[in-house]
């Protein structure tokens, strides 16, 4: 297995099994085709391994991760999910496979954690095909947007401490992408073309003049305002929707990093948050002394 890795990782042109025996020693390449064809591979449990091991070698609470795409180069047909298709590693489309990654980067060093191979349509409309090529039956075509998402929401639930994701216009132009960052809790750095629209909705002025009172008004206090339970109930069973507030608030207040914090602590959804605080905050200064909720 050492020498295979070795042999992956090194200066080797072609990486078939015959200029890897060479480049480790081998005379022959026997050992290397025994150790892939022979051998039993759990590769999910062999990425749980690797990311349990990177957590507690490079592990910070600031870590990153970072999401990509490349493309290998094939010749031929048979090499499963390979097509003629952009790849950005040459530049140009090529017959070529693509892989979708999670790379993990901290201060103490990067490493790859994660995979998904990109199959597109002309494979998984093509049951023979993917049999051929032994691609397990019940896997179906996702974009690379999607497949981007099963390694975040993956790495996500795994032992990496990670802080931040980034990733490429090709993913950050995605709502479903952003959206579903922003749901979980944490922070990203996304790319995005420059035709992306950013409009900023009819009541964003208004919200920053409250934020902008808010903060000026604020005394610290060390009295606990707890939210009452019929306010609660009331956004419990609201059928109304919420626009995202991050935007409107004076950066100094850093709200949307403390709104995160929050959440991962207590599991309350960031909208149920801002209407708490809202609420809590109002009571306090007595608007008004009795709310009575109406019905339509």
């Amino acid at each position: 297995m050492r020498d295979y890795v070795r042999g992956l990782l090194g200066p080797v042109g072609r990486k078939n099994g015959w200029q890897l025996a060479e480049f480790a020693g081998h005379r022959t390449p026997d050992g290397l085709q025994r150790l892939l064809a022979g051998s039993r591979w759990d590769l999910d449990e062999n990425r749980n391994d690797l990311q349990e091991y990177v957590a507690e070698k490079l592990g910070r609470l600031d870590g990153v991760l970072i999401i990509d795409d490349t493309g290998f180069l094939k010749k031929g047909t048979t090499s499963a999910s390979v097509q003629r298709q952009y790849s950005g590693t040459a530049g140009r489309t090529e017959n070529c496979q693509i892989g979708v990654f999670a790379a993990y980067a901290t201060s103490r060093g990067r490493v790859l954690v994660d995979r998904e191979l990109y199959l597109p349509k002309s494979w998984t409309s093509d049951p023979d095909r993917c049999r051929a090529a032994r691609i397990p039956e019940d896997r179906t075509f996702a974009t690379k947007g999607e497949l981007a998402r099963r390694l975040v929401l993956r790495a996500l639930a795994s032992d990496l401490p990670i802080g931040w994701v980034t990733a490429d216009s090709a993913y950050g132009q995605e709502w479903g992408f952003r959206r579903m960052l922003e749901e979980a809790g944490v922070g990203y750095v996304l790319a995005v073309p420059k035709s992306q629209q950013v409009i900023a909705p009819p009541y964003a002025t208004r919200l920053r003049e409250i934020a902008d009172a808010l903060d000026a008004e604020f005394q610290p206090s060390d009295d606990a305002l707890t939210p009452r339970a019929d306010t609660i109930g009331v956004i419990s069973n609201r059928q109304t929707k919420r626009g995202q507030l991050n935007y409107a608030v004076p950066e100094v207040l850093q709200f949307q990093r403390r709104i995160r914090r929050y959440n991962a602590d207590t599991d309350v959804p960031h909208g149920d948050i801002v209407a708490l605080a809202l609420d809590t905050w109002l009571r306090a200064k007595g608007y008004p002394p009795d709310p009575k909720p109406t019905c339509p």
